[in-house]
């Protein structure tokens, strides 16, 4: 059995998900170039782009489920080896057709991947430390993220197989290290799963999962060409992703600290009222300079409040339902996201700034309803020595 402290995971686990986000999007900036040299139409491309999210939104609930009851760490280890094996089939002749099931694949092992490490670190870490722990995975993501696009620079579009192949090979090195993490749970527990507590306090940060999705929906469909319209350049681009990114990594520990000493219900609304103001204001910035830096002011209220809405989502819950419940904050997320992605593209073909103002006015009003679902959990957690 694994030994490891609730620290020693804590410092697996965010290298485990920096490594699997890296990989996430290391090629995905050529990756429809991949896709087209392959056969693929702009239809199939849109397809298998989607279909990373689709499965996501299928499986991930479900892959909480399993979780709860035969453990996080076999889920954990089964979808870093599924993930690493899917990025491997980047190298096999095939038409582009057949990248639908690697995509699918590689997004149903993502969102398992989430669930079991967001779900650990809320089981391993008491409530009044549980902020800063979380925030230590989403600042792993998020440098995952940073550092992919950038990292893919040096791959062409011919040696894009090779780049997900050594990705896959990394992805099945972190499964072996799993083995020997501790993940605050039994390898299987034969008792059967304890009833979901449905209350006010999961709607809420169910909610607010939406509320944050249709603003990154926003952002995986508009952005680039928002950009592209102000004449941006490629390199500009890029590093809009980067600028985002990096004020998250470095201030990830303070959101986490805020989460755990401070009322986390004001923290997650300051937050999520943070991204829709700063999304219905790009439109209007036409300095690309200007738009990198608002970016990176953007990040900053978003690394200090989404520890509070994690926490929110896992306060007061039983160690067995965990994976279910980060499983329906993941689901929620990311339909959400597919719906506002798919929806914006339309909208901006109609005027550029209409899916910047509409959706942001939308996730605003979602975001304002947590007054009330909200109202009656207890926001300030004692700190515990």
């Amino acid at each position: 059995m694994p030994t490891s402290s609730p620290q020693q995971t804590l410092r697996r686990l965010t290298v485990i998900v920096a490594v699997q986000w890296m990989g996430a999007t290391l090629g995905l900036p050529l990756l429809p170039l991949f896709l087209e040299h392959r056969g693929g139409t702009p239809t199939i491309i849109g397809f298998i782009m989607s279909a990373f999210f689709i499965a996501g939104v299928a499986t991930q609930f479900f892959l909480g489920r399993l979780a709860d009851k035969f453990g996080r760490r076999l889920i954990l280890m089964v979808s870093l080896v599924t993930y690493g094996v899917a990025s491997m089939t980047y190298l096999l002749p095939v038409t582009a057709p057949w990248f639908a099931l690697t995509r699918a694949v590689q997004g149903a092992s993502a969102g398992a991947i989430e669930v079991a490490s967001l779900s650990a670190v809320a089981a391993l870490f008491a409530e009044a430390e549980r902020g800063r722990a979380i925030s230590r995975i989403l600042a792993a993501q998020l440098l995952g993220i940073a550092l992919g696009p950038i990292a893919g620079v040096v791959a062409s579009v011919r040696d894009l197989g090779w780049a997900f192949f050594a990705t896959g090979i990394i992805s099945l090195l972190a499964a072996v290290q799993t083995m020997r993490t501790n993940v605050g749970d039994k390898a299987y527990d034969p008792t059967p799963l304890p009833r979901m507590q449905w209350n006010t306090q999961l709607v809420g940060a169910l909610i607010a999962a939406a509320a944050s999705g249709l603003l990154i929906g926003v952002y995986e469909t508009c952005w680039s060409l928002l950009m592209n319209a102000h004449h941006a350049t490629t390199l500009e681009i890029r590093l809009s992703w980067t600028m985002f990114c990096l004020p998250w990594v470095a201030l990830s520990r303070v959101g986490g600290w805020l989460a755990d000493r401070a009322n986390r219900r004001f923290i997650a609304l300051a937050g999520l009222c943070n991204g829709a103001l700063f999304m219905s204001i790009y439109p209007h910035i036409h300095n690309n300079v200007i738009m990198l830096f608002v970016g990176s002011l953007e990040s900053i209220g978003a690394a200090l409040s989404v520890p509070s809405i994690a926490s929110l989502l896992t306060q007061g819950a039983a160690s067995r339902e965990l994976s279910r419940r980060q499983g329906l904050y993941a689901t929620s997320n990311t339909a959400s996201l597919a719906i506002s992605a798919g929806v914006s593209g339309v909208l901006f073909t109609i005027n550029s700034a209409l899916p910047f103002t509409l959706i942001a006015v939308v996730s605003l009003l979602l975001a304002a309803s947590t007054l009330w679902w909200w109202r009656n959990v207890q926001g300030n957690i004692s700190h515990q020595a």
